[in-house]
């Protein structure tokens, strides 16, 4: 018995059969056997929604994120009916989010001051960023809030309900079909009828396979970690750190935190989906080896409460916009969180109130075209010239490089961030980022470290450069922009359903949004 099976089996739940089954789905992702299924399907004869009283505006397939988009969409009015597999219920594990962030609770009127303060279940400063061979680097109030998923969610749900929403637990979404003036859900034996169907079902949901049609992942994060108590006292975490060089064609990253009952660790790398990758089960080895020294402590002395993995893929083409009328994807669906980050909490709460304000306005005019719809899910450079990050972080299968270049790569970039100030490197902490300070970032890396930067290149590859290149062009544009508009008074006055769907596209695309939550 390996010691990763050893340890999970001695879990409550025992997860290691979680984890096999994780696994299995990596295996088929790998080998070109990602599920197509065909959910979604289309008819001429309308459904005369108008003469049907017990029709929705909006149905929510998914309820973990999807109950955030549902209690905003309630309290406005609309008619909303949310689907959950299971019961809507949060994890044990926090959430970890800024707390400048959490303040759209508050402006949005889901939480009150008071409720926002119970919510939050651990808080911790300051927060590392280490790479081998370089010097630590210390922040604070960065993703340093651990929310607690059990009591925010049993929250929204009271908010969504209160508000007229109507919930339905262990109600599974099986199919939709797409009629000229709405949807026809079909959940279990349960059949609805809407305006408007949203998918926050997330990366494996139904519809964004069908959607995909079989379509590669561009990339993937693997991860895994636990909670365990026995850790000595330790207030301070980890963004991103790593000491190992490269091992098994990966860059190992770790991320630390306080949590309520002990203290959570992570292990994850950023690879692609080619046949020979590792396993989650491969992943988990190395953390188990590796977790005493990073954590300066021995395995014996630890009791193990939770494990975490998982896998999560990235496509270039994102956010994704459904081809089919009346239908969208958000949250983890879209795909419209960075390849950086393997959390869809922090994306969404950024984008909530662009989303609840766009599906309002998509309500009201009766914009709800594949077209127009795609509007709410628009393209955003500063999320696209990620990838040329992501793919620095990472390497080829067959890829030779030295095995401690991407730690002094890192450790440079971030170097260079911090001399340049908090406004450079916060945001990009919070994965937002931001032409200025990366046009400043890149002139310093290549003033002060000619010699690094020849090395990307050949790394990464000159289509990558290219391509990232007209990104990094749009996204000098966007800012340019959305600076002019925001600075003219007539800027922000467009009645027009496309006019503020395009103004919101600026001001997001270019990462201006930051600065609504100092």
């Amino acid at each position: 018995m390996s010691l990763t099976q050893s340890i999970l089996q001695s879990i409550p739940g025992n997860p290691h059969r979680g984890l096999q089954r994780a696994d299995a789905l990596w295996h088929d992702y790998r080998h070109g056997k990602i599920p197509t299924p065909t959910v979604v399907s289309t008819q001429t004869q309308t459904l005369d929604l108008e003469n049907r009283p017990d029709a929705y505006d909006v149905v929510i397939c998914g309820g973990t994120l999807g109950i955030l988009l549902g209690a905003t969409l309630a309290g406005r009015g609309w008619r909303v009916a949310l689907l959950e597999r299971g019961v809507l219920k949060g994890r044990d594990q926090e959430w970890n989010i800024s707390r400048s962030e959490l303040r759209t609770f508050v402006e949005l009127g889901l939480l009150s001051e008071d409720e926002l303060e119970v919510a939050i279940a651990t808080e911790y400063n300051p927060a590392r960023i280490s790479f081998d061979g370089g010097d630590d680097l210390w922040v604070r109030d960065v993703l340093n809030v651990g929310v607690d998923p059990v009591y925010l969610l049993d929250r929204l749900k009271q908010v969504f309900l209160a508000a007229g929403g109507e919930l339905l637990e262990h109600t599974p979404f099986s199919t939709a079909q797409v009629a000229p003036d709405g949807v026809v859900v079909t959940a279990g034996e349960t059949t609805l009828t809407t305006r408007l169907l949203i998918d926050t079902m997330g990366h494996f949901s139904p519809i964004v396979q069908q959607a995909r049609q079989g379509e590669s992942p561009d990339a993937v994060c693997l991860v895994v970690g636990t909670c365990a108590t026995g850790y000595s006292e330790n207030q301070t975490g980890d963004l991103i750190a790593s000491f190992t060089p490269i091992k098994h064609q990966c860059q190992y990253f770790w991320e630390a935190f306080p949590a309520r009952d002990g203290r959570t660790t992570y292990l994850f790398t950023y690879l692609d989906a080619h046949p020979e990758r590792i396993t989650l089960e491969n992943l988990f080895d190395d953390y188990f080896r590796l977790l005493p020294d990073y954590q300066g402590i021995t395995l014996d002395q630890l009791h193990f409460k939770r494990a975490l993995f998982g896998f999560f893929p990235a496509y270039r083409n994102s956010p994704l916009r459904f081809s089919w009328d009346r239908l969208l994807a958000v949250g983890d669906a879209s795909g419209h969180q960075s390849p950086l980050s393997f959390g869809g909490f922090g994306a969404m709460i950024r984008h909530l109130e662009r989303l609840t304000s766009g599906i309002d306005d998509a309500l009201k005019q009766d914009q709800l075209s594949a077209s127009a719809l795609g509007w709410l899910q628009p393209y955003q450079p500063n999320i696209a010239v990620t990838w040329l990050f992501q793919k620095a972080m990472s390497l080829a299968i067959d890829q030779s490089l030295d095995e401690n270049r991407i730690n002094t790569l890192l450790a440079t970039i971030f170097q260079d961030m911090a001399a340049l100030g908090d406004p450079v490197l916060r945001p990009f902490l919070q994965d937002v980022v931001q032409f200025l300070p990366l046009a400043k970032t890149l002139a310093r890396t290549s003033v002060y470290h000619p010699a690094l930067v020849t090395k990307i290149l050949p790394q990464v590859g000159i289509p990558a450069v290219v391509d990232w290149t007209g990104h990094y062009v749009s996204l000098a544009v966007y800012s340019a922009l959305n600076r002019l508009l925001s600075a003219t008074p007539q800027g922000n006055t467009g009645s027009g359903y496309y006019w503020r769907r395009w103004r919101e596209s600026l001001a997001y695309g270019s990462g201006g949004d930051y600065g609504d939550h100092p």
